[in-house]
């Protein structure tokens, strides 16, 4: 038997090439994915629309560096895109004061149905609740709602100049450091902060306003800040949380977007989320090591621009640029 084994497996080999003999059908190699051309953030420039925000002084509701900031919010996006509205509303705040709210919205590509909104608060706090002197005065919130508008009107000067696939919509929430303080001597009063992400999320809901997902900007310009995925953010949004830690990872700022879970936080996405049900994440500064976990200089009268670092806001602004051009 051990003679014909090589014969018996010439045949065996034969017989298997005549039955694979005819011809195979062949299949077109797939086109690799093109390369999409990300801009590049311009950091100086986002550090100067913070800069220019904080030289109007403090912009509490009704307040007159309020409303000249408000006014030059405006003309900046006008100078983007066509398609710029102030939405206004009446609003009463916890100490009993009636005031008239202005969210700023700007859109890129309005006609496109697959559109994502973008969101930061560009108010400051009346109050510095947590500085050791002068609690009563407002502070200038350079990092505590100026970095995330500089970086969004960064963000739309790029648009303006190369247009993404999808549209845009920018929304800068008024009077959402408004809040009622713990010590507050006034009547308890519910959803007392975030008011101008209430109002434009019922407005949103009357006006049937879509986009498939949201992301918001708070605390976002200060030296070695964090990022990390925040509770409220990770119920809502976890792939939209997912695909912004990937890309910053990927693009190396790892340092900034850490894969941590952070405990949730009531801010302008939560009112989002739960009013108008588009799925919206939080980049928020989270600092474990602080006494209350945000920015150390939070709702202090150090919030200045010495609070605000070009390198962080080159990590939120990037990463959200190659997210944006990705889609």
């Amino acid at each position: 038997m051990l003679g014909f084994r090589y014969p018996i497996l010439v045949i065996v080999a034969i017989f298997l090439n005549a039955c694979t003999s005819e011809p195979q059908q062949k299949t077109s190699p797939k086109k690799p994915k093109a390369k999409i051309e990300v801009p590049t953030f311009n950091a100086d420039s986002a550090y100067y629309f913070v800069e220019k925000q904080v030289s109007f002084g403090t912009r509490v509701i009704s307040s007159k560096g309020w409303a000249t900031c408000a006014i030059w919010l405006e003309n900046k996006f006008k100078t983007y895109t066509p398609n710029v509205m102030v939405q206004e509303g009446s609003i009463t705040t916890y100490d009993g004061k009636n005031h008239t709210l202005k969210n700023i919205i700007a859109s890129f590509s309005p006609e496109k149905n697959n559109r994502i909104a973008l969101f930061a608060h560009w108010d400051s706090r009346h109050l510095a609740d947590n500085d050791t002197q002068n609690q009563n005065s407002p502070i200038l919130g350079a990092n505590d709602g100026g970095s995330g508008v500089g970086v969004l009107l960064e963000m739309a000067r790029q648009f303006s100049i190369k247009q993404p696939n999808i549209g845009v919509d920018f929304i800068l929430f008024d009077a959402e450091d408004y809040g009622q303080p713990e010590n507050s001597e006034f009547p308890i009063m519910q959803d007392s902060w975030c008011l101008g992400s209430q109002y434009w999320s019922k407005k949103a809901i009357e006006q049937n306003y879509f986009a498939r997902y949201g992301i918001l900007l708070d605390m976002v310009g200060a030296k070695n800040a964090t990022f990390r995925q925040e509770q409220i953010s990770f119920y809502y949004g976890p792939n939209i949380l997912q695909k912004v830690w990937r890309t910053a990872n990927k693009l190396g700022f790892g340092n900034h977007f850490v894969y941590q879970k952070s405990k949730q936080i009531v801010d302008d996405h939560y009112y989002v989320n739960a009013i108008t049900g588009i799925p919206t994440i939080d980049i928020i500064e989270f600092d474990p090591t602080a006494e209350n976990n945000f920015n150390k200089h939070w709702h202090t009268h150090r919030d200045d621009m010495n609070n605000i670092d070009k390198s962080t806001l080159n990590a939120v602004g990037q990463t959200l640029l190659d997210v944006v051009y990705n889609e």
